[in-house]
């Protein structure tokens, strides 16, 4: 079952929310290139690849996530505007954070983005390896932070992206994906069959692309229900993933 909850920027980090403000949108200089297709074959998938979207997916307007069992969506927004900034995926003692931006028409962006990512976690007094993971490059980081009781210690974090039709989709695994394969491997998975919906609208290389509240959440109507047959719970604060070593 699918579970879904929502928490504010002011709420407790993940970590993840804050390595994640490295690759923001404004803090990456675009290029005008960018078409590169998600490998054929292997998800994540545009829109235009799939019959059926809806099918066993719940739509958050700019990605469909897929319904697992155990696995809780919970939504980051601004309080202020009430706009949904990321998407974090939580099964277990793992969590992924979602976002998906547009991207030029002629080459892919997650090269660039990479490095960039990759220099302000060294700014941190970081560490970011590039290493070959199940979706290509990736970036697996350690930056040093205080553990609850004060001390010094390590906060894990493994950085993955696709390009796609005129999109690119970042992931950041936390928790024990981001150091155990085993522990990675099923919100990977998930990973691969989010769908993205670009849209036609006119938008600036790595622009985020707009998310929304499901209308099932946001309406009276009857909840959906995920690939299991069980109704989607509504939204609710929860305490994210935060490891420290």
């Amino acid at each position: 079952m699918s579970r879904f909850r929502r928490r504010g920027r002011d709420d407790e980090s993940t970590g993840a929310d804050d390595l994640a403000e490295l690759g923001d949108v404004d803090d990456l200089a675009g290029k005008d290139d960018a078409e590169e297709g998600s490998e054929p074959g292997h998800g994540p998938w545009d829109e235009s690849e799939v019959d059926d979207p809806s099918s066993g997916r719940v739509s958050l307007g700019g990605i469909w996530i897929p319904g697992r069992p155990g696995l809780e969506v919970r939504i980051e927004a601004d309080e202020a505007s009430g706009s949904i900034v990321a998407v974090t995926l939580v099964h277990g003692a793992s969590a992924l954070q979602v976002q998906p931006f547009a991207a030029p028409r002629t080459e892919g962006i997650w090269a660039d983005v990479r490095q960039e990512i990759k220099a302000g976690i060294t700014k941190q007094g970081g560490t970011a390896d590039e290493a070959e993971g199940p979706l290509g490059p990736e970036l697996r980081t350690r930056v040093p932070a205080r553990r609850p009781d004060g001390t010094p210690g390590v906060q894990e974090a493994r950085f993955v992206g696709v390009d796609g039709r005129r999109w690119f989709l970042r992931g950041v695994l936390t928790g024990e994906a981001a150091r155990d394969e085993q522990a990675a491997a099923e919100l990977i998975e998930v990973f691969q069959d989010i769908v993205v919906v670009r849209g036609s609208d006119a938008m600036a290389p790595r622009e985020a692309i707009p998310l929304r509240l499901p209308s099932d959440v946001t309406s009276a109507a009857e909840p959906a229900a995920d690939d299991d047959g069980d109704p989607l719970k509504p939204f609710e604060r929860g305490p994210e993933i935060t490891e420290i070593h």
